[in-house]
Formats: C-alpha cells, sequence, structure tokens
C-alpha cells in the first residue's frame, strides 16, 4: 500500500520505489501484480520520453488504498485491549 501511496504522491512508479528503496523492476513488478490480481489497472503509468511520462493510481487503486487503510485501522482499535493486556503481562514477569 505504501508504494501505492507513493506512486500517488510522486506521480512516478521510479520515484515512489527510490523513496522505499526499492529498484524500479521490483516496483514495476509489484504494480503489474496488483493490476493482474484486481482484474482491472490500480495504476496507469504512461511511458517517459518528451511528454514525461508519469504513473496515477485509478479510481481502482485509490479504493484499494482507502480499503486497506481502513482495515488496518479497524483491526488496530480491536487489538488494542488485548495488546494491553500482554503488555501488562510482559511487565509484571
Amino acid at each position: 500500500m505504501r508504494l501505492l501511496e507513493l506512486i500517488a504522491a510522486h506521480g512516478s512508479i521510479r520515484q515512489a520505489g527510490v523513496a522505499l528503496k526499492m529498484s524500479y523492476g521490483r516496483a514495476w513488478g509489484l504494480v503489474q501484480e496488483l493490476n493482474t490480481t484486481f482484474g482491472r489497472p490500480v495504476v496507469r503509468a504512461a511511458p517517459g520520453g518528451a511528454s514525461g511520462g508519469g504513473a496515477r493510481l485509478t479510481p481502482l487503486g485509490e479504493g484499494v488504498v482507502a480499503s486497506y487503510r481502513a482495515a488496518e485501522s479497524a483491526s488496530a482499535r480491536a487489538a488494542r485491549a488485548s495488546i494491553a493486556k500482554m503488555q501488562a503481562l510482559a511487565r509484571k514477569s
């Protein structure tokens, strides 16, 4: 998800990969895998050159990121009490 967020922020798969200390090949491969998994593009990329190229999230990609972050937030809230109990147990030992 962080790769997708950085693609949205930078408008570039390469720059998103650089920000994550990831090769362009690895970043591009992950984007292709996501596009295949969802059956439609989550990222649209335009080749570089005179026009500059770039990449952007599709509406599907934006929805994927939003849904993932919502699930992440909900799971953190749900786990909060259990984590607090484990921390209290660790302090007792």
